[in-house]
């Protein structure tokens, strides 16, 4: 995941700036040079929240994403595993059954 230009505190105060109405959203866009859409993605995102708070929701994203990671490793693993099992276990049929018709 790319890292910010803006740290979480950043973030809020752009938000707080643009709360207050005194400049339009699309001047406080230019300013801080960033996009209308990421401006409103923030607010989405932070809106309502503390400094404290919308930090450790990015803390939580975080472990989240780690977590998914690791889920879909484990998941590759199970599967190449059934794989060699099922091929082991089809190829000890075909010995019991050579055994078996001689």
């Amino acid at each position: 995941m790319r890292k910010s230009r803006f740290s979480i505190e950043e973030i809020m105060n752009i938000l707080k700036e643009g709360e207050t109405g005194e400049i339009l959203i699309s001047s406080l866009c230019r300013k801080y040079d960033i996009s209308n859409v990421t401006y409103y993605q923030w607010r989405r995102k932070y809106n309502g929240f503390t400094i404290p708070e919308a930090k450790r929701i990015k803390i939580l994203e975080e472990e989240n994403n780690k977590l998914k990671k690791l889920l879909a490793e484990r998941d590759l693993e199970v599967s190449a595993l059934k794989k060699v099992i099922r091929k082991n276990f089809y190829s000890i049929l075909n010995i019991f059954s050579f055994y078996k018709l001689s």
